[in-house]
Order: C-alpha cells, then structure tokens, then sequence
C-alpha cells in the first residue's frame, strides 16, 4: 500500500509515539480510520453516481479505467494484438474442423 512496506510502518509508529504520545495516539488513530472511511465512502458513491449518469453501456464502470496510463496501456496492447493477428500466415482453404470430423489423413505424407 502506497509503497510502505513493515519497516517503513514500524518507524512511523514510533516516531508518532513520540511526538503525539502514547495518551494521544488512540485518538490519531481512531480519527484517520474515520477519515480514510468518509474516503473511501465518497469513492465508492462517486463511482455508482458515474454509472447512473452515464447509462448501462458503463455498468461495470471502475474509478480505474479513468486513469490515462491504463487507457494508453489497453490501447498498445490491442493494437498489438491486432498487429500480431494480421502478421500471421493465413491459409487458403483452411477451416475448423466440425464437432465429429476427423481431420485429413494422408498415408503417402506420413
């Protein structure tokens, strides 16, 4: 989360013993998990306020999604999909093969 690993979090909690104290702390804490709850609650009702206003073609909207560099990433990626879908040989004549059907055998070829 945010980068912070177990060391990181262990030297915040001691300097914030130190500077708030161990009477105050509770209190610090209990107030930024009532923060980080309005936070998180705003999200999550902005998000189903994005999906209403802009129809069912975004149901399955995420705050996510919005954000350009995921944007520019899907894009490369299609297009190299497709890149590569149109860089493959096609065979003329070729098809699948039906449920059933037994596929060509040659006996002179093998």
């Amino acid at each position: 989360m945010f980068g912070v690993g177990l060391p990181e979090m262990a030297v915040i909690a001691l300097v914030a013993v130190v500077v708030f104290g161990p009477d105050k702390l509770p209190e610090f804490a209990r107030q930024a998990g009532r923060f980080l709850h309005r936070l998180r609650t705003f999200a999550t009702s902005t998000r189903d306020e994005l999906r209403i206003e802009l129809g069912p073609a975004y149901a399955d909207l995420e705050l996510r999604d919005l954000d350009p560099r995921t944007v520019v990433r899907r894009h490369i990626v299609e297009a190299m999909e497709e890149a590569e879908e149109e860089s493959r040989p096609k065979r003329k004549g070729s098809r699948p093969l039906a449920d059933g059907e037994v596929p060509p055998y040659d006996a002179e070829a093998t």
